[in-house]
């Protein structure tokens, strides 16, 4: 049987999945923005990992439950969330449409989500808290600069930001191959290959002609131009703080008064001290496989972290999801949630406003259908007795035969059962009788 490809969409309204958005996304964007967005770090290892993981559990569904009120609203960090995800941080998304960071935004605040806005967002930090009412969490990229490090933490919190997200798994910028290849940095340098490769993409490249780049709105002042084929890519990168350390972070917790998110665990050990620290959360994350490539994937390491933190503070995890069963699957292995990346991206710059609001239905309706499906009146029923091993191991292959073995079996054939018979049955040998009334 040959496998059917449904056509590329080529509207927001032709859009089913994530993979459609993403390809509407494609389709729109020049080749070096949309891989800019698209690829990971080196041989894009820990990349292809993350979405492998959620591949390698099936659900294993109860049947015959009443589903009818299901919901997939929830309890998010201490407040009500239409389902249990926030928006994750995704910077530069203004380079792929203009408008794109407040798009997403507003698509959080309308389904009830937080929205983390990132250091190096085409948007201000007051811009979003003033334009796109909601749930703000603000993520700080730790910088050399510590005075600049410290003004954005005090803009996010006179904002009234309710969260501030530290990622601390990029000391350094990834090695992202798919960028050195397109002559593609930010801030942009123009080579005669990367102008052909806009070109080709007359409506994006007139847009950005009229109006000009985007900038990094957050980062003012702070970063040079990449001004050779190394600094491509990990241009923001060379502003890391690789010194950033245990010390620093309990410094943050000391002067933030808010929720403090540690993004980027993937050790049970680390997990633990976060907890006793006190932090607030902790998000399961390998920068979605854009930093370190051959890192565990995140639903791996989920268990792990878990078991260090031992139930003292919420877990969530990002990387690699893709559809409502994603989601479901990270509940059942014990997240209290996720956060969405390049799920929602691709729907911001691939329609804006359009897109980032369908990318959000279209996940929150295959969450509530897995639900259904599942037995599940609320993302807290997805438990781990769900989930089974898309492919056995031959130990757990032969334990399950030896089980089987020790069932009784049903005999080759089964006796057929006695005939009802009525006080009226003619005695055996006499000639059957016909009725008057047979046939109506």
């Amino acid at each position: 049987m040959t496998e059917r490809r449904a056509p590329a969409p080529t509207s927001v309204a032709g859009c089913y999945s994530i993979a459609d958005l993403r390809a509407l996304a494609r389709r729109r964007l020049p080749r070096a923005v949309f891989d800019f967005y698209d690829g990971g770090a080196e041989d894009e290892l820990t990349l292809a990992g993350n979405g492998a993981a959620y591949a390698s559990w099936r659900l294993s569904p109860r049947v015959l439950v009443d589903v009818a009120a299901a919901s997939t609203g929830c309890e998010l960090l201490g407040a009500a969330a239409g389902m249990p995800a926030a928006v994750a941080p995704t910077g530069a998304a203004g380079f792929g449409f203009r408008g794109a960071d407040l798009a997403l935004a507003r698509a959080a605040a309308q389904h009830g989500l937080p929205y983390t806005l990132s250091s190096s967002a085409t948007t201000a930090i007051e811009t979003i808290a003033a334009r796109a009412p909601g749930r703000h969490w603000f993520q700080a990229y730790v910088l050399r600069n510590r005075d600049f490090f410290w003004k954005l933490v005090a803009r996010a919190r006179a904002a009234d930001y309710e969260a501030l997200v530290i990622t601390v798994d990029l000391p350094v910028g990834g090695k992202r191959e798919r960028d050195f290849h397109n002559h593609f940095s930010i801030p942009f340098r123009f080579s005669a290959r990367n102008m052909l490769d806009f070109a080709s993409r007359p409506r994006w490249a007139l847009e950005m002609l009229l109006r000009g780049m985007p900038v990094m709105e957050n980062l003012r002042g702070l970063e040079a131009a990449a001004n050779s084929a190394t600094a491509i890519a990990s241009s923001v990168g060379r502003s890391y703080d690789p010194s950033f350390d245990w010390a620093r972070l309990a410094e943050v917790r000391d002067r933030w008064p808010r929720k403090l998110i540690v993004k980027g665990v993937s050790r049970a050990e680390d997990a633990q001290r976060l907890a006793a620290m006190g932090v607030d959360a902790i998000v399961v994350s390998n920068h979605g496989g854009r930093q370190l490539d051959g890192a565990v994937p995140t639903l791996q390491a989920l268990p792990e972290v878990l078991a260090g933190v031992a139930g003292r503070l919420p877990v969530l995890v990002d990387g690699g999801i893709r559809r409502g069963s994603d989601i479901a699957k990270a509940l059942a292995l014990g997240a209290q949630g996720v956060l969405l990346g390049r799920a929602t991206l691709f729907g911001a710059v691939a329609a804006g406003d359009a897109g980032a609001l369908r990318a959000l239905e279209i996940l929150q309706d295959e969450l509530l259908r897995t639900q259904r499906l599942c037995g599940a009146l609320a993302p807290t029923d997805f438990t781990p007795d769900l989930l089974r091993p898309a492919v056995l191991d031959p130990q757990t292959q032969l334990a399950q035969l030896a089980q089987l073995a020790q069932l009784p079996q049903l005999p080759p054939s089964l006796p057929r059962p006695p005939r009802h018979q009525t006080p009226s049955a003619r005695p055996a040998g006499q000639p059957r009788t016909t009725s008057a009334t047979a046939g109506h």
